[in-house]
């Protein structure tokens, strides 16, 4: 069992600044994500496009965003808990809350920031038969281990960055890739689709645009090969050894949706003072949440973290005013932060 003042759930932008601002104010987090790196959407979805609207930073990607705060919170020493979904949350009799996950990780808490972004994603699924026969063994979502496709025939199948970047990842190391898009023009960045069009060229890889993989052939887990039916013309069969899907990732609000709290459609409402949800002592921050004027951007999340901060401080010490200092002049604050006057 982990003791800690506050878990947060989610490791997004949003997220991440929370562990700032409660560190601030000397309270512990530890942080919960089904996804396996910090970052969420930005790092999982655009971590190579830039954003323009962070406060007094001009241009940065979704990667040196997630890059800066991880090294903003290291003075805090959170808990990064990566690849679990928080599947339980109780009330405790003592008002604290019990938290697990699908790990069999549990906290004792004494309050809970859900900043979810818009739920826990999940890789929207390839859509033909017996799939699941092949998920884990030889059709895959993810890559965890590039150097199992060493020497492999591989199908890689999307036409986002994920899709062309394990595309070049893997282009040196498998026998053969064959690439199926079902557009012409590719979602991913100008220049990966140049990089991966020139292998085409060099005869490295093939590509199947405008077509879509209709079934998955092998037996005991094993995938032999692809049938891919092209908008025209005949279906054609591809020699695999490995499927890799890259279709993007949907969100879904997932166990938050059974916590008893007052959603809003797929949102959760909350105050514009504390951040509180329906529910006390559960705060919810970034675009997970809903309220009158709800914006959902990177900045009004940075906002409602650090007044959630605030009112979570006054929740664990009642009885003691919680005064703003200034992590200019404030020796409190120079401490916390690891800086020596």
């Amino acid at each position: 069992m982990i003791h800690t003042d506050v878990v947060i759930v989610g490791a997004g932008p949003c997220g991440l600044f929370q562990v700032f601002e409660l560190g601030l104010l000397g309270l512990k987090a530890e942080v919960v994500d089904s996804i396996r790196q910090p970052g969420g959407q930005c790092a999982e979805l655009y971590p190579d496009k830039p954003i323009y609207d962070i406060p007094a930073i001009p241009v940065c990607t979704g990667e040196e965003l997630t890059a800066a705060l991880l090294k903003q919170i290291e003075p805090f020493d959170a808990g990064m808990h990566l690849g679990q979904e928080v599947q339980v949350l109780r009330r405790e009799d003592d008002e604290t809350f019990f938290v697990e996950t699908s790990k069999g990780t549990q906290f004792k808490t004494r309050a809970v920031v859900i900043a979810a972004g818009v739920g826990s994603f999940q890789p929207r699924p390839i859509r033909v038969p017996n799939a699941e026969d092949f998920e884990g063994k030889s059709l895959h979502y993810r890559v965890r281990e590039p150097e199992q496709f060493r020497g492999k025939k591989l199908a890689i199948l999307g036409g986002g960055d994920s899709a062309l970047d394990w595309v070049l990842e893997l282009a040196d190391k498998a026998e053969r890739i064959t690439l199926v898009h079902r557009r012409d023009e590719y979602r991913g960045m100008p220049d990966s689709v140049a990089k991966m069009k020139q292998l085409v060229a060099d005869g490295v890889m093939d590509e199947i645009t405008s077509a879509k993989a209709t079934a998955i052939n092998g037996e005991n887990g094993q995938a032999t090969s692809v049938v891919i039916q092209p908008k025209e013309g005949d279906a054609v069969e591809v020699e695999v050894d490995h499927v890799l899907v890259f279709f993007g990732l949907a969100p879904k609000l997932g166990p938050i949706a059974d916590w008893g709290l007052d959603i809003n459609r797929k949102t959760i409402n909350v105050d514009t003072e504390k951040f509180e949800t329906s529910e006390p002592g559960i705060y919810a921050v970034g675009d997970i949440n809903y309220y009158p004027g709800k914006k959902k951007l990177i900045l009004c999340g940075f906002h409602e973290a650090a007044l959630a901060a605030f009112a979570i401080k006054q929740r664990i010490e009642p009885d003691r005013k919680v005064h703003v200092q200034y992590t200019t002049t404030s020796p409190i604050m120079h401490e916390r932060l690891g800086i020596e006057d």
